[in-house]
């Protein structure tokens, strides 16, 4: 049996300041297998974009790190520059949600493809362009032999997030992390690039972790969601029956603030207070600040349990798994 695409293992992460050490990730573990597509939801500085950048070994070097993360078996973990470099592209690879920060304005989008093609195949320019051709292809951009030669400013929004596409995928990497990858498109546009999404995970067997803030986009989109909150994992669940079944006060909190037809003008719910100090978080629960239903034993650190419907709440605890010690 292959190894799962992703692996994470008690993975915390850190960033020393001058006051302290904020804790932007805290003793995290998933899994995501081959050919799934894995939602990461949370509120803005919950640790989601740090866990991608970990999945890529690209922390900056002020990060302190302790855990574990395995990308198709292979653990990062004293990986040298050289071979982390080999890894990205190959073996994983990052949609951002601005493309624009990712396309060189001053290349053709063609060279920009066959460059990655290139960095990681030992193939001729020839075989690199014809394959950068088939790409721009497959994500739809029409016409690819002719607009090869073309800048990134002539292309749509749109067009331009199915070149980044196209460039994550040259390598055929075994997981694709796609960051926030339609906030910056229209409605049309953000249904056309995650239906391709989609049909590239059916068509290659690649696992994707999308990581939005859109609970429609994971409910249409994925298999399993994770919910983050102040650097933790506080749910996993089945992303078709997350409106349903969610069990984590936050969580519950988020779907509550999705506007719907029966809402009345003015009437959407609204989480009070703010997410914790990260270099100073209360013990226990991080979000039992913030919930409505808190008791007096969110003062502990549920753990995360459960199978595969796992949830870190004590209002879910079971008494045959013991709640976390104390913990920042």
């Amino acid at each position: 049996m292959s190894a799962p695409a992703l692996q994470v293992g008690g993975l915390t992460i850190g960033y020393r300041t001058a006051t302290g050490v904020a804790s932007a990730v805290s003793e995290v573990s998933l899994e995501v297998a081959r050919g799934e597509i894995f939602g990461l939801v949370g509120e803005s500085g919950c640790g989601k974009s740090t866990l991608a950048a970990a999945t890529l070994g690209m922390l900056p070097g002020s990060a302190e790190v302790s855990g574990d993360i395995r990308v198709a078996g292979r653990s990062l973990a004293g990986m040298d520059a050289e071979a982390l470099r080999g890894m990205r592209g190959n073996e994983v690879a990052i949609v951002v949600q601005d493309p624009l920060t990712s396309l060189d304005p001053t290349f053709s989008v063609g060279s920009q493809i066959v460059e990655t093609i290139r960095a990681h195949r030992n193939v001729d320019k020839r075989t690199a362009h014809a394959r950068a051709v088939e790409l721009m292809s497959q994500v739809g951009i029409p016409e690819p032999e002719r607009r090869f030669g073309d800048p990134p400013h002539r292309f749509s929004g749109g067009q331009r997030q199915r070149i980044v596409i196209a460039i994550a995928l040259a390598n055929e990497p075994a997981l694709l992390i796609a960051d926030e990858p339609t906030t910056a498109l229209d409605v049309t546009i953000q249904k056309q690039i995650l239906g391709l999404l989609r049909r590239l995970r059916d068509e290659r067997g690649m696992a994707i972790v999308l990581i939005t803030h859109d609970l429609a986009v994971v409910a249409e989109t994925c298999d399993r969601v994770g919910v983050m909150y102040a650097g933790q994992l506080v749910e996993v669940t089945d992303a078709a029956a997350l409106a349903d079944g969610a069990r984590h006060p936050y969580t519950r909190a988020l779907l509550s603030a999705l506007p719907t037809a029966e809402h009345e003008p003015g009437a959407l719910t609204v989480i009070a207070g703010e997410i914790p100090d990260l270099e100073s978080p209360p013990p226990g629960c991080r979000f039992a600040p913030r919930c409505t239903r808190r008791i007096d034993a969110c003062a502990r650190r549920p753990a995360l349990t459960g199978g595969p419907d796992a949830v870190a709440c004590w209002l879910h605890a079971d008494a045959e798994h013991p709640v976390a010690e104390t913990s920042r």
